[in-house]
């Protein structure tokens, strides 16, 4: 899809839709985790830490219908699932990346701002 500055309306929509799946912290962290490899669930969860079981499950049904993670079952005893990122899922990881990289430089000068807001507020 390519932007039509002529039509902001239906270049806002589409872009919120592609944002409600993929803006939210546990699918970003979610494709963070998976950049490198094919990953278990457990695995998945207790490398993020905090997301539930039912959180985490959702998330990755949601990531794979919209085709950027892809889920393989293992006919195996006990049962193995892996999860890994497909080539759409690749290319948003440099996006990701950055904004990775943004929060660590800014973290600091966002928390002060923060502080100073809070403080005018009270």
């Amino acid at each position: 899809m390519s932007v039509d500055n002529n039509n902001v309306s239906t270049n806002c929509q589409a872009m919120g839709e592609v944002l409600n799946r993929i803006g939210d912290k546990w699918s970003i962290m979610i494709v963070g985790t998976l950049r490198n490899e094919a990953v278990r669930f457990n695995e998945i969860q207790r490398q993020i830490g905090g997301i539930s079981q039912r959180m985490l499950s959702r998330t990755l049904r949601n990531l794979e219908r919209d085709g950027i993670v892809t889920r393989t079952a293992y006919p195996e005893v006990p049962p193995r699932v892996e999860y890994e990122l497909t080539k759409l899922g690749h290319s948003l990881q440099p996006a990701i990346e950055g904004l990775w990289n943004w929060s660590l430089s800014n973290f600091n000068e966002i928390e002060a701002a923060r502080m100073k807001y809070d403080a005018l507020k009270k």
